[in-house]
């Protein structure tokens, strides 16, 4: 399975706006494509930042949608204004304890790594990592998306509410450094955000 995430740095005054316009215009059109398998939105209201990702069946699907998705794409920049970064991933782990509906929290964590150690990566972040994040209180469930290329990846630890995951903080912090160490890996960004929308029909990998 592969997803295409656009990330916006824009304006915060308009991010119920741009909601708006992926709840009701650009979602449901996404979704009849052929391989879609699902959208979720996340959002720093405060920064005015976005992350809109759309998973699809296959890295085929995801490439046959890409001309069809380019004018949402644009109109979804107009409307927050900044400049969009757009990143394919192969999605390498996804689990669910329990569905993150909209109004939940996500901390994403970004490392860049050797790209011959991936499958390292991924099979440390299933096993080692994933049962440890489980324990936390609040915890909905985990992905991890990876760039096999350039050796970067993205993970997901969602939780029922942005309260829930702001308890986590200090928790997640260790088990970060610990994690990343062992893999010899270097965080390059992390962040907490507020889940907009998460409609989603990715089949688990664990």
């Amino acid at each position: 399975m592969y997803a295409r995430s656009t990330t916006i740095r824009g304006n915060p005054s308009a991010m119920d706006d741009g909601i708006a316009y992926m709840r009701d215009e650009a979602m449901p059109a996404i979704q009849e494509m052929d391989g879609c398998i699902g959208l979720s939105m996340l959002v720093d209201r405060r920064a005015g930042h976005c992350i809109a990702t759309s998973a699809w069946r296959d890295e085929e699907a995801m490439r046959a949608s890409a001309e069809r998705i380019h004018p949402m794409r644009e109109r979804l920049v107009q409307t927050f204004g900044g400049e969009p970064e757009v990143q394919e991933w192969e999605i390498a782990v996804l689990h669910r304890m329990h569905p993150t509906g909209d109004g939940g929290g996500a901390r994403l964590t970004w490392v860049i790594m050797d790209p011959s150690r991936m499958d390292e990566l991924v099979d440390g972040f299933r096993m080692s990592l994933m049962p440890r994040l489980e324990e936390m209180p609040g915890f909905r469930g985990t992905s991890l998306m990876v760039d096999r290329r350039n050796g970067q990846a993205v993970g997901t630890v969602a939780f029922e509410s942005p309260a829930a995951m702001e308890a986590t903080r200090e928790r997640a912090r260790g088990l970060r450094g610990e994690f990343t160490a062992a893999m010899r890996a270097e965080v390059t960004d992390v962040a907490e955000m507020e889940v907009a929308l998460a409609h989603l029909r990715v089949p688990e990998t664990v």
